[in-house]
């Protein structure tokens, strides 16, 4: 095992391919609109789907499956506003 030696290590340069532009992915903030947006909508469209299956109208099936999407909705939602916290937390906590 002592043989193995890792030799001649260089970073390959990356190429810069001309005729694409970067994408502007856009503010935090509007990232965060858009997402509690999404688990908003999310959450009526299940809210309408169990009141139609509470009627008698509904399929269980979808039902579920449109509660689980807002569950993970909810979850990353969550998670990313802890992590938006810990990280004002941290910047608040830094001594200059």
């Amino acid at each position: 095992m002592s043989d193995l030696r890792i030799e001649n290590l260089q970073q390959t340069p990356v190429k810069q391919i001309e005729g694409i532009k970067q994408k502007n992915s856009g503010e935090f903030g509007s990232i965060l609109k858009g997402a509690i947006g999404t688990v908003n909508s999310l959450e009526k469209k299940s809210d309408g789907s169990i009141v139609e299956l509470l009627k008698g109208n509904g399929d269980i099936h979808e039902t579920m499956i449109g509660l689980q999407k807002l569950d993970i909705s909810m979850r990353l939602l969550l998670t990313m506003r802890n992590k938006a916290i810990e990280a004002y937390n941290e910047i608040t906590h830094m001594q200059f």
